[in-house]
C-alpha cells in the first residue's frame, strides 16, 4: 500500500497518475458510457406481485394494446346549455350519437373505430353539471417522446376554441407520465449547477483562497460525470434502469461525499506542510494518515448502499447499485487523483495562506481545542444537555404520517394532477382509478356478486372477456391511495380469494400502491438491519474495539431520529405537506446513518492515532482540535447539496434532503462535537476497549 501511496505522490509518478486519470475520465464518458434509454422504468414490483399479474393478464384481453388519455372541462358553476352543447354536441337520431361536440376534437388520436370511422366515446357530466369528461382511447407505446408528443397535442386540441368560463386539462395515464417526464427536462441541470454552486462557495469560504477551490472541485466534478456514465451500466447488468430522481440523488451523493473526502485529505495536506519542507513527502504522509479514515468511510457508505440489493422493490435496488457505483468512483478519485493533482502544484497554491514550513499550528490553541478541552471538564454534564437536545427533537417523529398520494408527489403541480384532482370533486372517488379484478371467465359472475357485497365498493361491471378470462371493474368510495380505499383492497383480495376456481388476482392502481407500501415496509425490516450490522461492523474491524462502536452507532442513530422529528415539524408548520412519502424514511436512514458515520469516523480514527501517544483525555483533546474545522466545514457542505435536491420537481427528494440536512448538521455540530468526546471522556481507557490505551 505505501509503495502505491509513493507512486501517487511522487515527483514524476504524480503526472503519471493524473495521466491515468484523465485517460479512466475519457473511457467513461466515451466508450463505457451507458446507453440513454427512452422509456421510463416501471414501478418496480416483482413478478409476483398481484398488480404485475393482473397487468400481465389484461395483455391478453381485447383491447390491451390500448391506453387513454382523459380530458375535462370544468366550470365554478354548473355549466350553461350553450357550454354542455359545446362539449357534448347535438345528438343525431339517426346515427343515434352525439356529433360536433369536442369529442371530434380528438379523432386523429383514437385508435377505436366504430363502423370502421375513428370513434371517441362522448362527454360524461358529472351530476351537479360542473364537470365534463371525455376519455380518448389510445394506442399504447413505452416511448416517452412519443407520449409527451402526443399528450402536448391533445391538450393543445383540448383548449382550441373552449368557451368563456370553462377550464381544459388533460389527465390519465399516458399524461401523469409525460408529466413526470417533463418535470425532470432539465433538472439535472439545474442540480448540477446548484449543486457546484454551492460546493465553490463554501470551498472559498473554507480555504479563503482564489485558487485552490478548483482543484477539489475538478476533481469531484469529474467523478460526479463518471459516476453518471457508469452507474447506469452497472445497474444495466443487473437488469436495472435508474429513472431521473436516482440520478439526482447519485449526483448529490458525489458532490457531498466525493468534497467530504477532498477537504479531508486537504486538511491533513496543510498540516503536514507545517513539519515537511518536501511537499511530496507532506502528501504521502497526508494520504498515509486520512486514507484509512476516508477507506472505511467510503467502505460504509458503499456496503450501506449494497444491502439495497436485497430489496424487493426495483428503484431500491436501483439506487443502492447506482449511488455505491458513485461512492467508489468518489472515494477513487479523492485518494488517487487528488492528491496527485494537488502535489503537482507548489505551496502557492494555497496563496494568499500558504502554510509555512515550520509554521505554528493554530488548531492547537484555537477555538476546538477550548471547546475540547471544556467538554472534558464536564462530561457528564454535556452528554446530559445532548442527549436530552436529541430526545426533544425526536418527540417531533410522534403522529409521523407515511404515504403520499400521486397528487401530492409534485412540488409544482402538473396539468395532470390538476385534472386528477378535479375529477375526484365531481364523480365517485375511484371512478377514475377503477381497481381491476381478473378472474376465470366461467366463475366471473360469481367472484362479481361476492365484490357487490363489499363494503366500501361503489360499482362493479364486467368490462372485457377472452375465451379463458375477464376483466371486472370495481369503481370504490373512497379517494384513490387513501387508507380506506387500501383498507377495502385487501377486504376484496379476501373475499375474492373465496370463490373456488376463479383464481381472481386484484390489482389496478390503488392495488399497485398498496403492493408498493408493502413492499417498502419490507424492505425497512429487511435492510435496516443490515445497514446497522454493516457499519458496526466496519467500525468493529477499523477500531478493533468493542465499546466505541457501540457508543458511535447510538450516537448516529439518535441523530436520525431527532431529524427526522424536526424534519416532520418543519413540513408540517411551514411547507404543509400532509405525509412523507414511503421512500423518505429508509433512504434517510441509509444517508444519515452512513455519511453521519463518517464524522465520527474522521474524529475517532484521529483519536485514537493520538490516543496511543498522549492518552485519551489529550488525543481526544488534540483530535477534536485537528479535525473541528474541516469536519464542521465538510458537514456544512454536505449538508448544503443535500438540500439542493429541493430544486427537483418531486416532494419525496425535497422531503429527503431536508431531513438528511439537518441529520448531518446535527451530527457535524452536536454528535461528532460534543456528544462523542464527552462519551469518550466518561467512559476514559474504556473506550478503545480492549486496546490498552492510557487515560
Amino acid at each position: 500500500m505505501q509503495g502505491l501511496v509513493k507512486f501517487i505522490t511522487g515527483t514524476k509518478s504524480a503526472w503519471a497518475t493524473l495521466l491515468l486519470g484523465l485517460i479512466f475520465a475519457a473511457l467513461a464518458l466515451g466508450p463505457l458510457k451507458a446507453t440513454e434509454t427512452s422509456t421510463n422504468p416501471g414501478v418496480g414490483l416483482p413478478a409476483s406481485a398481484d398488480s404485475v399479474r393482473v397487468n400481465e393478464a389484461l395483455k391478453t384481453l381485447p383491447g390491451a394494446d390500448s391506453t387513454s388519455a382523459v380530458v375535462v372541462y370544468q366550470s365554478k358553476t354548473a355549466m350553461t346549455d350553450a357550454q354542455q352543447a359545446w362539449v357534448a354536441g347535438k345528438f343525431n337520431p339517426v346515427t343515434k350519437s352525439f356529433e360536433g361536440g369536442a369529442s371530434d376534437k380528438f379523432l386523429t388520436f383514437t385508435n377505436l373505430k366504430v363502423m370502421g370511422k375513428a370513434f371517441v366515446p362522448p362527454a360524461s357530466f358529472s351530476k351537479d353539471k360542473t364537470t365534463a369528461v371525455i376519455a380518448i382511447p389510445l394506442a399504447k407505446s413505452d416511448e416517452t417522446k412519443v407520449i409527451q408528443d402526443r399528450i402536448a397535442a391533445i391538450r393543445a386540441a383540448a383548449t382550441a376554441g373552449v368557451p368563456t368560463g370553462l377550464s381544459a386539462y388533460t389527465t390519465g395515464p399516458d399524461a401523469f407520465q409525460s408529466d413526470l417526464a417533463s418535470v425532470f427536462n432539465g433538472a439535472n441541470g439545474l442540480l448540477l449547477a446548484a449543486t457546484g454552486s454551492v460546493v465553490i462557495l463554501l470551498l472559498l469560504i473554507t480555504y479563503r483562497s482564489p485558487s485552490l477551490w478548483i482543484v477539489p472541485l475538478l476533481v469531484v466534478g469529474t467523478a460526479d460525470q463518471m459516476a453518471s456514465s457508469l452507474a447506469p451500466r452497472v445497474a444495466g447488468w443487473f437488469g436495472i434502469v435508474p429513472d431521473a430522481s436516482v440520478t439526482g440523488i447519485l449526483s448529490v451523493l458525489v458532490f457531498g461525499a466525493g468534497t467530504n473526502y477532498a477537504l479531508l485529505i486537504i486538511a491533513r495536506y496543510r498540516e503536514e506542510l507545517l513539519t515537511n519542507q518536501d511537499r511530496h513527502v507532506a502528501m504521502f504522509n497526508a494520504v498515509r494518515g486520512a486514507g484509512p479514515a476516508i477507506i472505511a468511510s467510503g467502505s460504509t457508505v458503499t456496503l450501506a448502499l449494497l444491502t439495497l440489493s436485497f430489496a424487493t422493490l426495483e428503484g431500491n435496488r436501483a439506487l443502492g447499485i447506482a449511488c455505491a457505483t458513485g461512492i467508489v468512483i468518489a472515494m477513487i478519485s479523492a485518494l488517487a487523483v487528488l492528491p496527485a493533482a494537488l502535489v503537482v502544484f507548489g505551496r502557492g497554491l494555497f496563496w494568499p495562506f500558504a502554510p509555512k514550513f515550520g509554521g505554528a499550528d493554530k488548531s492547537r490553541t484555537g477555538f476546538w481545542s477550548k471547546l475540547a478541552t471544556g467538554v472534558s471538564k464536564r462530561p457528564s454534564l454535556v452528554s446530559v444537555i445532548g442527549a436530552l437536545v436529541l430526545v426533544v427533537l425526536a418527540l417531533g417523529a410522534t403522529g409521523i404520517k407515511i404515504g403520499l398520494a400521486a397528487n401530492d408527489s409534485f412540488m409544482k403541480t402538473p396539468e395532470a394532477v390538476v385534472g386528477s384532482q378535479a375529477l375526484s370533486k365531481a364523480f365517485p372517488a375511484g371512478q377514475t382509478s377503477p381497481t381491476i379484478v381478473i378472474a376465470n371467465k366461467d366463475k366471473a359472475a360469481n367472484v362479481v356478486d361476492v365484490i357487490n357485497g363489499t363494503q366500501g365498493v361503489a360499482s362493479v361491471s364486467i368490462a372485457e372477456s377472452s375465451s379463458k378470462i375477464s376483466q371486472i371493474n370495481v369503481v370504490l368510495k373512497d379517494g384513490s391511495q387513501s387508507d380506506a380505499a387500501y383498507a377495502t383492497i385487501r377486504e376484496l383480495r379476501t373475499k375474492v380469494a373465496t370463490v373456488s376456481g376463479a383464481d381472481a388476482i386484484v390489482g389496478g392502481q390503488d392495488a399497485q400502491a398498496l403492493e408498493v407500501k408493502d413492499a417498502y415496509s419490507h424492505d425497512q425490516l429487511l435492510v435496516i438491519p443490515l445497514i446497522l450490522a454493516l457499519v458496526f461492523l466496519v467500525l468493529l474491524l477499523l477500531l478493533r474495539s468493542f465499546v466505541a462502536p457501540v457508543l458511535l452507532l447510538a450516537t448516529v442513530v439518535a441523530s436520525f431520529f431527532a431529524s427526522m422529528g424536526a424534519g416532520w415539524l418543519l413540513f408540517v408548520q411551514v411547507f404543509g405537506f400532509p405525509a412523507l412519502d414511503l421512500s423518505v424514511f429508509l433512504y434517510s436512514f441509509l444517508f444519515l446513518v452512513a455519511l453521519g458515520v463518517d464524522y465520527n469516523i474522521f474524529l475517532v480514527t484521529r483519536a485514537k492515532e493520538e490516543a496511543e501517544k498522549l492518552g485519551l483525555r489529550a488525543g481526544m483533546i488534540r483530535a477534536v482540535s485537528a479535525t473541528g474545522g474541516v469536519i464542521t466545514s465538510a458537514g456544512i457542505l454536505l449538508a448544503a447539496v443535500f438540500l439542493v435536491l429541493g430544486v427537483l420537481p418531486l416532494v419525496a427528494l425535497a422531503q429527503i434532503g431536508a431531513i438528511v440536512c439537518i441529520g448531518v448538521l446535527l451530527d457535524t455540530l452536536l454528535v461528532r462535537t460534543v456528544i462523542v468526546p464527552a462519551l469518550a471522556f466518561l467512559t476514559g481507557k474504556n473506550f478503545f476497549w480492549p486496546a490498552k490505551i492510557a487515560e
